[in-house]
């Protein structure tokens, strides 16, 4: 790559488009906020409080992701199945062609396992297995 070329790539990353620039003007704080003391609750009552969001928090994890109509079927075809299944069975149980099952299903899997809905399994050489946490 010649050099000239190199600066010149490097100089338009560095350029800042106006609409950025004033996005950035505003975003600067003008004033510091003052901290707020909050007295320390009991012992007690704390770890009893921990208890009940982490027993309320798997049920709101479902609900409070927002899913694609397309994700939502995926992750109801991963429920069915509880013992498993590969991308390429999720496409052909929605209707999907034999030939771009798997493509079609890939995307939606790995929204859902960043989410923490559903688990992959890594089987021997490059199977792939999806249950549903």
């Amino acid at each position: 790559m010649r050099i000239s070329h190199k600066r010149k790539v490097q100089l338009k990353l560095q350029k800042q488009t106006p609409v950025f620039a004033e996005l950035a003007t505003k975003a600067a704080p003008k004033k510091v906020a003052k901290a707020e003391t909050v007295k320390a609750a009991p012992v007690a009552k704390t770890e009893e409080a921990k208890k009940v969001v982490k027993a309320a928090a798997p049920a709101k994890a479902a609900s409070a992701v927002a899913l694609t109509p397309k994700q939502r079927q995926v992750l109801d075809i991963v429920v069915k199945n509880a013992e498993g299944l590969n991308p390429k069975g999720i496409g052909l149980e929605a209707g999907q062609e034999d030939a771009k099952a798997a493509s079609w299903a890939t995307g939606a899997l790995k929204k859902l396992t960043e989410e923490g809905l559903v688990e992959r399994i890594q089987l021997a050489g490059n199977k792939v297995l999806y249950k549903a946490i």
